[in-house]
Order: C-alpha cells, then sequence, then structure tokens
C-alpha cells in the first residue's frame, strides 16, 4: 500500500503552468472561454478546453451554461478551486522574493 503523500497529492490538480494560470484568471472573477484564451498568453484552443475540462471534472471551475443564442458559456472558481489561492500566493510571493532578474 502506497502511503498518502499530501505534496504529491495537491501537485496532481496544479499539475501545469496553464493550469495555474487559469485559476490566477479565475480568481479574479467569472470568464467567458474568449476572455480566458485572451488573458493567458500562449495557450492554445485545444489546451485551454482541455485544461478547463481536468478543472471541472476535479470540482475546481464550475461552467456555466446560459440558455440563449449565440451560447454563453462562463467559467468560475468552486470554492475548493479558490481554495487554491493561498497556494498560488505564496507561489507568487517565492517567485518575486526570489526573482535573480530583478532590478537592484
Amino acid at each position: 500500500m502506497e502511503e498518502f503523500c499530501p505534496l504529491e497529492y495537491t501537485l496532481s490538480f496544479i499539475k501545469s503552468k496553464w493550469i495555474i494560470l487559469i485559476i490566477r484568471e479565475l480568481s479574479f472573477g467569472k470568464l467567458r472561454f474568449n476572455e480566458l484564451e485572451k488573458k493567458i498568453n500562449g495557450i492554445s484552443q485545444k489546451v485551454l478546453t482541455a485544461n478547463l475540462r481536468f478543472l471541472e471534472e476535479n470540482d475546481l471551475v464550475y461552467r456555466k451554461v446560459y440558455p440563449v443564442v449565440p451560447p454563453k458559456v462562463e467559467y468560475s472558481l468552486t470554492e475548493l478551486g479558490k481554495s487554491l489561492e493561498p497556494v498560488l500566493k505564496q507561489m507568487t510571493e517565492w517567485g518575486i522574493a526570489n526573482n535573480k532578474n530583478k532590478s537592484s
């Protein structure tokens, strides 16, 4: 039987830079797919779609579909997704403190 590793478990949810960046953008509020795509430099539609599905399947992101034409879909963080915000804040603070390219 494998021993439970809390760090490994957490990393299974934020396993890519794209997931981290999606959570970062959604931490500011609801966004539509095209808005997310514009805010995350370099992400393809395919990768964004796959990562949003992963986040939705793992209850980190909520996908709301409005019954209108043309279709309107908004993404937002669930309470579980919001609980990762302090983790990302700590990662950001560490990056600021240890940036080797920062101005003196």
